[in-house]
C-alpha cells in the first residue's frame, strides 16, 4: 500500500499497529546519509550573557580593560585564543591554562544557575533524529561546557560523547575547519553530506573551509548581515525542518 504524504515543510511519519500494512512516506525516509553539525553557544544554548559575565569578571579581577566589543570579537574562538589576542600583556602557557579553567568554571556556574536553551533547539534535533539524520556538535568551548548544554537539553542519548567535538579536542579553534572535520568524521560522513548550524562568522568560515553547507542563526548579539557567508540565514530554529536541511545538502 502506498500513500503519497508529501509535505514540503512538515514531513509526516506514520506508525501502524498492523504490521501487515506498509505505508511509505516519501519525505520521511532518507535514501542517503545526511548529517547536521550543531555549534553550541548561541545555537543550542543562549549563553551570551553567561560568557560575557565570566569574561568580565576575569578581566576585572586582573585590572584589565574589557568591553562588549572585545567580547563579540572573540565569538567562536577558544578561550585560549581569546586570551592570547586580547590580554594586555604576554601570558605564559601556564597562565593561559589557569585563566582558561577559571573563566570557563565561572561560565558553567552561571549556566547551571540559569540554564537558557535556544528556542526550538531540542525540538529540531528530535525531528532530525526521527527523520534519519546523523547529529553531532562542533564547539570551540571546552568539553565540560558542551556537557552542560547537552545535559541541560536532555540530549545525552541522541548526542553521545563520541559525537561531541569540543575545543578540548582540537589544536586550532574556528575559523580553522578542524572542529567540523572531526564532527563529520564522528558521524562517518564526508563533510559534503553535512550542514553546519552556526551563529558566528568565524564558525561559518570554518564550515566553508571544511566543505559543508552552512546555516547562520541570527541569535543574541548577531545580525543577519554578519552571517552573509551562510547558504541560508534564519532568525529562529523553528524556521528549519528535516526537509529544508536535506534539500540544502543535496543542492549542488
Amino acid at each position: 500500500m502506498y500513500i503519497d504524504c508529501y509535505d514540503s515543510l512538515n514531513p509526516i511519519i506514520i506508525i501502524l499497529s498492523n504490521p501487515s500494512i506498509k505505508i511509505y512516506c516519501i519525505e520521511s525516509i532518507l535514501i542517503m546519509d545526511y548529517g547536521v553539525l550543531f555549534d553550541v553557544d548561541g545555537v543550542l544554548v543562549d549563553s551570551y550573557e553567561a560568557h560575557y559575565l565570566g569574561w568580565k569578571q576575569l578581566f576585572e579581577e586582573h585590572k584589565q580593560p574589557f568591553s562588549r566589543e572585545m567580547f563579540v570579537a572573540g565569538f567562536g574562538m577558544t578561550t585560549r585564543e581569546v586570551l592570547r589576542l586580547q590580554w594586555g600583556e604576554p601570558l605564559t602557557d601556564e597562565q593561559v591554562r589557569q585563566m582558561d579553567e577559571y573563566k570557563e568554571g565561572l561560565y558553567r556556574t552561571l549556566m547551571r544557575a540559569d540554564f537558557q536553551p535556544m528556542e526550538g533547539a531540542k525540538e529540531l534535533i528530535i525531528k532530525l533524529q526521527a527523520s534519519g539524520f546523523k547529529i553531532a556538535v562542533g564547539s570551540s568551548g571546552p568539553k565540560d561546557n558542551v556537557l552542560v548544554a547537552i545535559e541541560g537539553l536532555g540530549l545525552e542519548d541522541i548526542i553521545p560523547l563520541h559525537k561531541r567535538v569540543s575545543g578540548s579536542d582540537v589544536k586550532k579553534g574556528k575559523p580553522d575547519p578542524e572542529v567540523f572535520l572531526k564532527a563529520a568524521e564522528s558521524l562517518g560522513l564526508p563533510p559534503s553530506r553535512c550542514v553546519v548550524i552556526e551563529d558566528a562568522p568565524v564558525g561559518l568560515q570554518a564550515a566553508r573551509a571544511a566543505g559543508t553547507k552552512c546555516i547562520g542563526l541570527a541569535s543574541t548579539g548577531r545580525t543577519r548581515q554578519e552571517l552573509s557567508l551562510a547558504d541560508l540565514v534564519v532568525d529562529s530554529l523553528h524556521e528549519l525542518s528535516p526537509v529544508i536541511l536535506q534539500r540544502l545538502i543535496d543542492d549542488k
